[in-house]
């Protein structure tokens, strides 16, 4: 056998998604070059890793003995770079971060000098929904999270990053009639929601039912930045976080509209499960974030505090 370390990276990701499709978009290939990795990997072996049933990829028993043979490899491999590293005197491992969708403008300037100082460690970084955020930290999937909503549910420990505020947003052609309108202004707006299982979603919904506002719903949108698209196209109005709006603000694309009790505040918090041990590479990036993160603050969002 003559297989490679990336032709079981990527059959690992086809056994996983059960998908050509999205097993490229994962590995930021295109289909044919996917297509062409299973079947170079596929020829050499007499017994089908997969079968297509109805057009849907399935992989045959065989095919999940292999993938599970393919990831012990790959962790083997990994451990060596590791080792080399570590050999050198570096910090080595992986540190892994799970970040609910509009976090994502917040949680890489915590990250980035920590990174260049250990250039030995590995990130994982997903961004998601809150549910699903939350989900990873559950299943300790994840060393930490990022939230604006804490969970209830869950025994944890957390670290404050900086306040998280959320205004009413609407396109630069609204002109403000009035220094600060009363709440009732949102029952003639057509409001545009996140998903469910969105903090940002949440957040709004709190605050509208705190207040008795009923709100006319335009639609429901998945991620922050469709939001914002439909925000400036003219479709309607949205509770928003600053953190995300900042280039749209600068550029006069989107316009802040004051009403009484707004902005919406909370915290970005960095959080993780009571009771986890954490890898050297998650030990000292706590120890960085407690240590650094005032001066991250006051570096890189002090035009947060001029809203």
């Amino acid at each position: 056998m003559n297989y490679t370390l990336h032709q079981l990276q990527v059959f690992i990701k086809i056994a996983e998604t059960e998908s050509i499709t999205k097993a490229a978009e994962d590995l930021h290939l295109t289909q044919p070059a996917v297509s062409i990795q299973l079947k170079n990997f596929q020829d050499q072996f007499d017994i089908p890793l997969t079968e297509v049933v109805g057009r849907k990829l399935f992989i045959t028993d065989f095919g999940k003995e292999i993938a599970q043979a393919a990831q012990k490899i790959l962790n083997e491999a990994e451990n060596i770079n590791l080792k080399t590293l570590a050999y050198k005197g570096k910090l080595t491992g992986k540190l892994k971060i799970s970040v609910v969708s509009t976090g994502k403008y917040v949680i890489p300037y915590f990250l980035t000098d920590f990174l260049k100082i250990h250039d030995g460690i590995e990130l994982q970084m997903d961004v998601t929904n809150k549910a699903k955020v939350i989900e990873t930290l559950e299943k300790n999937e994840v060393d930490f999270s990022l939230v604006s909503v804490l969970p209830t549910h869950l025994q944890i420990n957390k670290v404050e990053l900086m306040q998280n505020k959320l205004f009413l947003v609407g396109n630069s052609s609204i002109k403000s009639r009035q220094k600060i309108y009363d709440k009732s202004l949102f029952k003639d707006l057509p409001i545009i929601y996140r998903e469910q299982g969105s903090g940002t979603r949440y957040i709004m919904e709190k605050f509208l039912e705190k207040n008795g506002i009923q709100v006319k719903k335009k639609m429901e949108l998945a991620t922050n930045e469709a939001v914002k698209q439909a925000l400036i196209a003219g479709l309607g109005y949205s509770i928003m976080p600053l953190i995300g709006i900042k280039n749209e603000l600068n550029i006069g694309d989107l316009k802040i509209i004051p009403v009484k009790g707004l902005p919406i505040k909370s915290v970005w918090n960095l959080i993780w499960l009571k009771g986890k041990k954490f890898s050297p590479a998650a030990d000292s990036y706590l120890k960085y974030i407690q240590k650094e993160k005032n001066r991250i603050i006051i570096d890189k969002f002090d035009w947060f505090e001029k809203y």
